[in-house]
Order: structure tokens, then C-alpha cells, then sequence
């Protein structure tokens, strides 16, 4: 079976920038799906505005990947963990060093 993703678009809300994917699994079956990711990591310049879609669509196709194991949720959050491995595989050393990790509260 096929699946098309289309990126829609983004909202900008007060606490979240939310995107938006519309997966159309055949020519009459399509739903969207949301995806969040808090203001401030892109404020802190933890992730730039132009690699938020990216990384939901890595995250969307990871789940189309997994739902074998049941239906898809029509929202994700994305994680601190995902936000992490995501800047770890697409910077390089000294990317890393002038944009670093936001420090652990737990330190």
C-alpha cells in the first residue's frame, strides 16, 4: 500500500508552533496530523523555524513506519529526547558548540 505526506502548513500559537501533515493512505482515505514543538525551543535557538517540518516529518514517518500496531493519533507532541537526536544527527561539531544543549533542570 501506498502512503503520500504533504506538509500543509504551520500555526503559530501562543505557547506552541503546531504542523500540520495530511497523510493519504489511498485516493479516498486522508486524515491530518499535527505535530507541536514548544516556542521556546526555537526562541533558544535549539532548532531553527526551517527544520521544524523536517523533524515532524521524520517523527511522521517513523510512526507510519509503526503503525502496523494500530491506527495513527491525530497529534504528537515532540519530545525533548527526539528534539536532542535530531540536532545530533543533522549539526555538525561546531554548530554544536555555538548553539549547546539547554541545560538540564535536574543539575
Amino acid at each position: 500500500m501506498s502512503v503520500n505526506v504533504q506538509y500543509v502548513g504551520f500555526t503559530a500559537k501562543a505557547m506552541v508552533r503546531e504542523f500540520s501533515f495530511l497523510v493519504r493512505e489511498s485516493s479516498i482515505d486522508s486524515h491530518e496530523i499535527t505535530f507541536t514543538i514548544l516556542n521556546e525551543v526555537f526562541t533558544s535557538h535549539r532548532l531553527s523555524l526551517q527544520n521544524g517540518p523536517d523533524l515532524c516529518s521524520l517523527k511522521l514517518h517513523r510512526e507510519l513506519a509503526d503503525s502496523s500496531n494500530g491506527p495513527l493519533k491525530t497529534h504528537y507532541s515532540i519530545s525533548e529526547a527526539e528534539l536532542d537526536a535530531y540536532r545530533d544527527s543533522h549539526t555538525s561539531g561546531a554548530a554544536r558548540a555555538l548553539f549547546p544543549r539547554k541545560a538540564s533542570e535536574d543539575s
